[in-house]
Order: C-alpha cells, then structure tokens, then sequence
C-alpha cells in the first residue's frame, strides 16, 4: 500500500509520529495512508482547555498541490467550524500553497481554537453570539467542551498528547479527564 503513497506523505506522516507538535497527535489509518486520525487538546486559557477534540484529515491524490480536507468529529461550538466538522480556515481555501504541511494544518486548526475569527465565520448563529455576547459564548463553549470532549476516549495510539505531555502508549488506554 506505501508504494502508492508519495515519498513527501511518507516524510510528513513519519516525522509527525516521531516529532509530534505539542497538543497534538496524528495516526494514519493502517488501511489507507491518507487518511488520519487525529486528536487535538483544547489550548490553555482558551474555552476549548481541558478538551480532546477528535478531527479526520484526508490527502486528496492531489495532495500538496490542493490542502488536506480536514473536519472536526467532535462536537465544538466555535465561530469557524460548523455543525458537521467543517472548519472556515484561509490556509484551507484559498491561501493554501505546496510549501504548507499536514504539521502547519494541525497547528493552525490548534491555533484557531485559541483565537476564534467571529468576522469570518461558518457557522454563524456562534458568531453572532460571540460578536454579541463574548463572556456568554464563551461561556457555551466551555460547557460543549465539557460536555463533548471530555468523554473517555478509547484509541490506539503510539504517542498521546495529553496537555502538551507526551505521554509513551502501545496499549489501548481509556483517558478520563
């Protein structure tokens, strides 16, 4: 199967698994190399803190030419990603260049959870109560938070981010916030 795959994927997915950016953890799929599966921990001082946000990304054939299609599995309430996963992101769109990686997505998508953009939203009855109301939309993201990314999580994984921890695994762990 690895045959298929580009050398670059291969360079990009070995160094992610053996240098993981801190706060998060992408796995490709055994089955199909262009698919991960990936885990990001709500950064610090934001409303996502103390969060673990469960993501697919995937690598079109087209991959570095086109950006990654990358969606949010869990449950969030923030102004740039909708109900279905979907994240309102430039380097996703329009600002995306080959010289971009998997690594620059992941960290952009953590780096949007510290900083939501309400100006430019998907979703946008939460950017309208973010613009309106800041301390109460806030406040509804830390209870989303709570309530749909601080379940436990069952995983297979190598390493685990674990509020910027790295933590050693080769057994399946149950996480309990």
């Amino acid at each position: 199967a690895s045959a298929a795959i580009p050398k670059r994927i291969l360079k990009e997915t070995q160094k992610l698994i053996s240098e993981p950016p801190e706060g998060v953890s992408a796995q490709p799929n055994q089955d199909n190399l262009r698919y991960f599966n990936v885990i990001i921990t709500g950064p610090a001082g934001s409303p996502y803190e103390g969060g673990i946000f469960k993501l697919e990304l995937f690598l079109t054939e087209e991959y570095p030419m086109h950006a990654p299609k990358v969606r949010f599995l869990t449950k969030i309430y923030h102004p740039n990603i909708d109900k279905l996963g979907r994240i309102c992101l430039d380097i996703l769109k329009d600002q995306w260049t080959p010289a971009l990686q998997i690594r620059t997505v992941l960290l952009s998508i953590q780096a949007l959870l510290s900083t939501p953009n309400p100006k430019d939203p998907l979703a946008n009855d939460v950017a309208q109560h973010w613009l309106n109301s800041l301390q109460d939309a806030e406040a509804t993201a830390r209870d989303w938070t709570m309530k749909y990314a601080s379940k436990p999580i069952w995983y297979h994984k190598r390493f685990l981010m674990w509020f910027g921890t790295r933590i050693v695994v080769n057994i399946v762990l149950l996480i309990i916030p």
